[in-house]
């Protein structure tokens, strides 16, 4: 008889799975945990579902009708939802993770609203951002960029913003902001699958013919150079200001009306209370990682989730046009492999 396969066992072959993007994948059968997730479906059901729900919102548009759409994407826990903000304080019509939002409605079987976006005539560039994880699977994989091309949004009107951080800054995060939410295995491995994710997504966007630009978290550790120069890049130089970045007043309370940030309709187990914090403005938090076992840092590094970074490290130096000198202020810290 067979030994059971183990929660280390489930979580490298797993991590295997996103590294090679497997096509396997669509066909993953995600099991229900009884709280997130209560029904036993596989990811390409999930992704059609969302596909059709989409695309009832987007009928009857012309391709002129959308707006420039700016969708950042990432792992959890990598100032995300400070960027939202931010983009949003700059006028911009800024979006929380709409697209996740309607799958955890799919989750538990809900239906979910179709997302009505304006028309380009009425705001011609909107932001929006979606994360991957963290409570189960399903949410680390789904790939937003497809859903929305999919459901009818033309690619050219699409430019999809990396996001990345220091792997064990937001694998600390995630476990503190969540413990007590899902068991830390768990966290663990959805984070994994999240950061890998990062491969598929990007390689979809090459195939589509969509621009793609990276923004290191760290990178905000000079935030005004930093943000101007991803606006610039972006084709958005009119839109930034000096104060959108250092004078946020009481728009920093980023789960509120006061915030620039448009949130959408979730189920109430959500409701994390802190998972969100508040600032004046829009910069680097160090995190504290001494809370991380040996065994959670080992597997950063032996599932490629430190390689991953150094990628985007390499790539937001790249097109941000970065100088030697501030790469190494902003990334001195390059993850070197910590044996457990």
């Amino acid at each position: 008889m067979a030994p059971p396969v183990t929660p280390h066992d489930r979580l490298q072959l797993l991590a295997d799975r996103v590294r090679r993007q497997d096509p396997s994948l669509e066909t993953l059968l995600l099991e229900p945990d009884g709280k997130y997730q209560t029904r036993r479906v596989t990811l390409d059901v999930l992704m059609r579902e969302m596909t059709d729900c989409l695309a009832a919102g987007f009928a009857g548009r012309a391709a002129t009708d959308f707006p420039m759409h700016y969708l950042a994407w990432g792992k959890c826990r990598v100032g995300s939802t400070a960027l939202t903000n931010l983009f949003g304080v700059t006028g911009m019509p800024s979006y929380y993770q709409p697209l996740k939002m309607m799958l955890r409605h799919l989750f538990v079987g809900q239906q979910p609203a179709p997302w009505i976006i304006p028309r380009a005539a009425d705001q011609p560039q909107i932001f929006s951002k979606e994360t991957a994880g963290p409570y189960v699977v399903a949410e680390s994989l789904f790939n937003p960029l497809r859903l929305l091309i999919e459901a009818g949004y033309p690619p050219h009107r699409l430019q999809l913003i990396m996001l990345d951080r220091e792997p064990k800054s937001s694998l600390a995060s995630s476990l503190d902001k969540l413990a007590g939410c899902v068991p830390d295995a768990m966290l663990l491995q959805n984070y994994v699958v999240a950061a890998l994710n990062a491969t598929r997504i990007e390689s979809y966007a090459r195939q589509q013919g969509v621009p793609v630009i990276h923004y290191v978290y760290e990178a905000s550790k000079e935030a005004v150079r930093s943000v101007r120069t991803l606006f610039d890049r972006l084709g958005l130089a009119g839109r930034f200001s000096e104060t959108a970045v250092t004078d946020w007043r009481n728009t920093g309370k980023l789960r509120s009306d006061s915030s620039r940030i448009t949130f959408g309709d979730e189920p109430s187990i959500y409701d994390v209370a802190g998972l969100h914090g508040a600032d004046t403005a829009y910069r680097y938090h160090p995190r504290d990682t001494e809370t991380l076992s040996a065994y959670q840092r080992d597997m950063l590094e032996r599932c490629g989730v430190n390689e991953v970074y150094r990628g985007s490290v390499e790539a937001c130096i790249r097109d941000l046009g970065l100088d030697a000198a501030t790469a190494a202020r902003l990334f001195s810290h390059t993850v070197t492999h910590e044996p457990a």
